[in-house]
């Protein structure tokens, strides 16, 4: 195969930190408040404009509140478990690593006894139908290193006994979900929005808020995932006072990334962007001799982190190992020519690919790396 002419005009494809919108330029950005106090009245607004932006933008249920945490979507996730888990037992759905992260801290340092782990292997989905509701259900409706995501909400009942906790960092902005059927959502600014890192996100609904106010972990609460105060709800996280210090800079990035989101038609906008982008790779993959989805329903493809398994007999005789060394090659190839940055696959998953389509990729920019990427394969096959 002949070494292709056209390049992507960004190399980007990390899945996290994920590429900046389309256009980004940070002389456009307000910088009065960079050396303010993040308490000061103009820094506090700005925190509150990226709580009512993000709400508004993804049209979520007027009566949740939302807030910035520290410590990106992990310090929002462990913030929800710290605080709201033990007086149920839970359910933990985990096909990739971060939702078997956090199952061992449910298991291994919340040490809640009616715990139940249903786990997947990479690339498929644990069964959905044996979720017990009455107790509190934990669960990804992306799997960021595994490119699975659940189809819908239509498994979570309405009448749950339980709270729902979504870890919806690499799918919210960029998938249609059904925010009623979730207690809890958390996201950080970092991927689909292509912001900066460190600082999470988090939607409580009311039933949420009622299970703060009415329940006391046995466990000790570092201050940094405190979400009340005497009892009540920590009213102030959710109108723009943080626990900790945020860098207004990433606040002013996050504000950018927003206006971007409303210029380009909203959520849906947004949602289509990101829909292209894993059409662009459906239509390469259905051609491929060499390479398939990691997810094995398709119904359940990813379209932020699309994830790859070489599927060459010849590649899946050599061992793990050596695939490894292979896909290395491959990656260090497309970086020397500045193709692709950072689609290695995940360090746990399988040996493989993953190409971020979040909404922030342009479809073209995937749709020229793709015969780069057969061409790389094709050398190192050699």
């Amino acid at each position: 195969m002949s070494k292709p002419t056209v390049k992507p005009k960004s190399p980007y494809f990390s899945s996290g930190p994920c590429k900046k919108r389309p256009g980004w330029n940070v002389t456009k950005f307000d910088t009065d408040t960079l050396g303010r106090s993040h308490r000061a009245k103009p820094a506090k607004e700005k925190l509150l404009q990226v709580i009512e932006h993000s709400k508004k933008i993804l049209n979520l249920p007027e009566n949740y509140h939302v807030g910035i945490l520290a410590g990106s979507d992990t310090g929002a996730v462990e913030a929800a478990m710290w605080n709201l888990l033990g007086e149920n037992g839970v359910e933990v759905l985990a096909w990739e690593s971060f939702g078997l992260d956090w199952a061992k801290t449910i298991t291994d340092q919340l040490k809640i006894k009616d715990a139940n782990v249903h786990k997947a292997d990479y690339g498929l989905l644990p069964d959905l139908s044996k979720i017990d509701f009455n107790k509190d259900v934990l669960f990804n409706w992306n799997g960021t290193t595994s490119g699975v995501r659940v189809p819908d909400a239509n498994w979570i009942p309405e009448d749950r006994k339980g709270l729902v906790i979504c870890d919806a960092t690499s799918a919210v902005f960029a998938m249609d979900m059904d925010f009623a059927k979730l207690d809890v959502i958390t996201w950080s600014w970092q991927k689909v929005l292509g912001g900066e890192g460190a600082h999470g996100m988090i939607a409580l609904s009311p039933k949420a808020v009622e299970r703060l106010e009415s329940y006391q972990p046995t466990w000790p609460l570092p201050k940094i995932y405190r979400l009340t105060s005497k009892g009540k709800l920590a009213a102030d996280i959710f109108k723009g006072a943080t626990i900790n210090t945020p860098s207004m800079f990433c606040v002013e990035d996050a504000l950018d990334a927003l206006s971007w989101v409303e210029s380009i038609g909203g959520l849906q906008g947004a949602i289509d962007r990101s829909s292209r982008n894993l059409d662009a790779v459906k239509s390469w993959v259905e051609q491929s001799d060499w390479v398939d989805f990691l997810c094995q329903d398709h119904a359940n493809l990813s379209s932020t982190s699309i994830c790859l398994k070489v599927k060459d007999p010849n590649f899946l005789k050599l061992s793990v190992e050596d695939q490894q060394g292979k896909i290395k090659e491959i990656n260090k190839m497309l970086e020397n020519e500045q193709v692709a940055y950072d689609i290695n696959s995940y360090r746990t998953a399988p040996p493989g690919f993953r190409i971020w389509g979040g909404s922030t990729v342009e479809s073209s920019d995937i749709e020229n790396l793709l015969p780069w990427l057969d061409w790389a394969y094709t050398v190192v096959s050699k």
